[in-house]
Protein backbone atom coordinates (compact mmCIF):
# COMPACT_ATOMS: atom_id res chain seq x y z
CA UNK A 1 0.00 0.00 0.00
CA UNK A 2 1.05 3.60 -0.87
CA UNK A 3 0.47 6.94 0.70
CA UNK A 4 -1.07 9.37 -1.66
CA UNK A 5 -2.12 13.12 -1.09
CA UNK A 6 -5.52 13.88 -2.46
CA UNK A 7 -4.80 17.61 -2.72
CA UNK A 8 -2.10 17.06 -5.17
CA UNK A 9 -4.08 15.09 -7.61
CA UNK A 10 -7.19 17.29 -6.57
CA UNK A 11 -6.47 20.82 -5.75
CA UNK A 12 -9.78 22.36 -6.39
CA UNK A 13 -11.28 19.86 -4.10
CA UNK A 14 -9.12 19.68 -1.41
CA UNK A 15 -7.15 22.54 0.30
CA UNK A 16 -5.68 20.67 2.67
CA UNK A 17 -3.16 17.70 2.96
CA UNK A 18 -5.41 14.84 2.93
CA UNK A 19 -3.45 11.47 2.77
CA UNK A 20 -5.09 8.14 2.09
CA UNK A 21 -3.55 4.30 1.53
CA UNK A 22 -4.39 2.80 -2.15
CA UNK A 23 -2.98 -0.44 -3.67
CA UNK A 24 0.48 -0.64 -6.49
CA UNK A 25 -2.27 -1.18 -8.93
CA UNK A 26 -4.16 2.17 -8.04
CA UNK A 27 -0.48 4.07 -7.96
CA UNK A 28 0.62 2.59 -11.41
CA UNK A 29 -2.79 4.02 -12.70
CA UNK A 30 -2.33 7.10 -11.29
CA UNK A 31 1.53 7.46 -12.73
CA UNK A 32 0.22 6.06 -16.07
CA UNK A 33 -2.55 9.27 -16.10
CA UNK A 34 -0.09 11.63 -15.22
CA UNK A 35 2.32 10.32 -17.89
CA UNK A 36 -0.24 10.26 -20.24
CA UNK A 37 -1.20 14.39 -19.41
CA UNK A 38 2.61 15.42 -19.34
CA UNK A 39 3.27 13.34 -23.49
CA UNK A 40 -0.29 15.02 -24.39
CA UNK A 41 1.13 18.52 -23.01
CA UNK A 42 4.34 18.10 -24.69
CA UNK A 43 2.56 17.25 -27.64
CA UNK A 44 0.69 20.27 -27.67
CA UNK A 45 3.87 22.58 -26.98
CA UNK A 46 5.62 20.73 -29.53
CA UNK A 47 3.80 20.59 -32.67
CA UNK A 48 0.89 22.98 -31.91
CA UNK A 49 2.46 25.77 -34.49
CA UNK A 50 3.75 23.23 -37.31
CA UNK A 51 0.18 21.61 -38.39
CA UNK A 52 -2.49 23.23 -39.65
CA UNK A 53 -6.17 22.98 -39.28
CA UNK A 54 -6.73 22.74 -42.45
CA UNK A 55 -5.17 19.37 -43.31
CA UNK A 56 -6.64 16.30 -43.19
CA UNK A 57 -4.57 13.68 -41.90
CA UNK A 58 -6.15 13.61 -38.92
CA UNK A 59 -2.75 15.14 -37.52
CA UNK A 60 -4.64 17.92 -35.46
CA UNK A 61 -6.99 15.50 -33.87
CA UNK A 62 -4.49 13.80 -32.14
CA UNK A 63 -2.53 17.16 -30.99
CA UNK A 64 -5.86 18.70 -30.10
CA UNK A 65 -7.97 16.01 -28.68
CA UNK A 66 -6.52 14.89 -25.81
CA UNK A 67 -7.28 10.77 -25.35
CA UNK A 68 -9.92 9.16 -23.66
CA UNK A 69 -8.93 7.27 -20.64
CA UNK A 70 -10.79 4.64 -20.39
CA UNK A 71 -12.70 5.70 -17.18
CA UNK A 72 -14.02 8.48 -19.55
CA UNK A 73 -15.36 6.07 -22.46
CA UNK A 74 -17.11 4.13 -19.74
CA UNK A 75 -18.75 7.46 -18.51
CA UNK A 76 -19.62 8.44 -21.26
CA UNK A 77 -21.55 5.23 -22.19
CA UNK A 78 -23.44 4.93 -19.13
CA UNK A 79 -24.58 8.70 -19.83
CA UNK A 80 -25.77 8.07 -23.35
CA UNK A 81 -27.18 4.79 -22.13
CA UNK A 82 -29.41 7.39 -18.96
CA UNK A 83 -30.07 9.58 -22.40
CA UNK A 84 -30.93 6.69 -23.97
CA UNK A 85 -33.37 5.22 -21.21
CA UNK A 86 -34.90 8.67 -20.69
CA UNK A 87 -35.70 9.35 -24.34
CA UNK A 88 -37.61 5.95 -24.55
CA UNK A 89 -39.57 7.04 -21.32
CA UNK A 90 -41.35 9.68 -23.48
CA UNK A 91 -44.52 9.70 -25.08
CA UNK A 92 -43.86 7.16 -28.25
CA UNK A 93 -44.17 9.76 -31.12
CA UNK A 94 -41.62 12.75 -28.60
CA UNK A 95 -39.66 9.68 -28.57
CA UNK A 96 -39.76 8.32 -32.39
CA UNK A 97 -39.01 11.82 -33.25
CA UNK A 98 -36.02 12.30 -31.36
CA UNK A 99 -34.35 9.31 -31.89
CA UNK A 100 -34.43 10.16 -35.73
CA UNK A 101 -33.23 13.45 -35.43
CA UNK A 102 -30.82 12.96 -33.07
CA UNK A 103 -29.75 9.44 -33.13
CA UNK A 104 -30.40 8.50 -36.63
CA UNK A 105 -29.77 12.62 -38.25
CA UNK A 106 -32.65 13.02 -39.83
CA UNK A 107 -33.91 16.83 -40.60
CA UNK A 108 -36.97 18.28 -39.12
CA UNK A 109 -38.34 18.04 -43.14
CA UNK A 110 -37.19 14.57 -43.61
CA UNK A 111 -39.25 13.13 -40.08
CA UNK A 112 -42.11 15.42 -41.39
CA UNK A 113 -41.93 13.94 -44.89
CA UNK A 114 -42.18 10.11 -43.75
CA UNK A 115 -44.74 10.97 -41.39
CA UNK A 116 -47.14 13.04 -43.66
CA UNK A 117 -47.48 15.84 -40.74
CA UNK A 118 -45.87 19.61 -41.55
CA UNK A 119 -42.37 20.20 -40.25
CA UNK A 120 -43.99 22.50 -37.56
CA UNK A 121 -45.58 20.17 -35.70
CA UNK A 122 -42.14 17.61 -35.63
CA UNK A 123 -40.31 20.52 -34.23
CA UNK A 124 -42.60 21.35 -31.39
CA UNK A 125 -42.61 18.03 -30.44
CA UNK A 126 -39.16 17.64 -30.61
CA UNK A 127 -39.05 20.89 -28.74
CA UNK A 128 -41.16 19.68 -25.90
CA UNK A 129 -39.76 16.32 -25.86
CA UNK A 130 -36.28 18.09 -25.18
CA UNK A 131 -38.10 20.43 -22.39
CA UNK A 132 -38.85 16.96 -20.90
CA UNK A 133 -35.70 15.68 -20.87
CA UNK A 134 -33.92 18.79 -18.80
CA UNK A 135 -36.19 16.90 -15.86
CA UNK A 136 -34.26 14.02 -16.37
CA UNK A 137 -30.86 15.69 -15.91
Amino acid sequence: MKKINLRELYPDVYTTDFFVDVTEEVMETIRAAERAETAYEQKMYRYKVQYSLDCENGIENAVLLKPQTPEMVLEEKQFQEQVYAAVMKLPEKQAKRIYARYYLGMTVNEIAEVEGVDPSRVRDSIRRGLKQLVKYF
